[in-house]
């Protein structure tokens, strides 16, 4: 999924920022990024609660996350996002994407 992508869907998609509370409050970050905090309207949830869980899929409805629709995972650059997704669809979530460029590529593109 490219940034345009997600952007155009934001309204119909259910978004999860995998990253560490800190990272999504802005308080921590990289600094290879022009601006720190998340992408509005993203839910926060660690990557490792979905994980590490012996059920993801509960975790995710405990979070409000409706399983039967769209769900966007990112993280800073993609990676533990791609771990999310690939467990929530082992689980059989099918609904699971990545958005690759992640917080790093959106932090970029809505800094100006």
């Amino acid at each position: 999924m490219t940034r345009d992508e997600l952007a155009a869907r934001l309204s119909e998609i259910q978004l999860i920022d995998v990253r560490s509370a800190e990272e999504f409050s802005g308080r921590a970050g990289y600094p290879c990024d022009p601006r720190q905090g998340h992408i509005e309207g993203a839910l926060n949830l660690e990557w490792s609660e979905i994980v590490e869980a012996a059920d993801p899929r509960a975790v995710l409805v405990e979070l409000g996350i409706d399983l039967t629709r769209p769900i966007v995972c990112y993280c800073h650059s993609g990676q533990r996002s791609a771990h999310v997704v690939a467990t929530l669809q082992a689980c059989g979530v099918t609904s699971a994407e990545n958005y690759e460029g992640s917080w790093h590529e959106w932090s970029r593109a809505s800094a100006g």
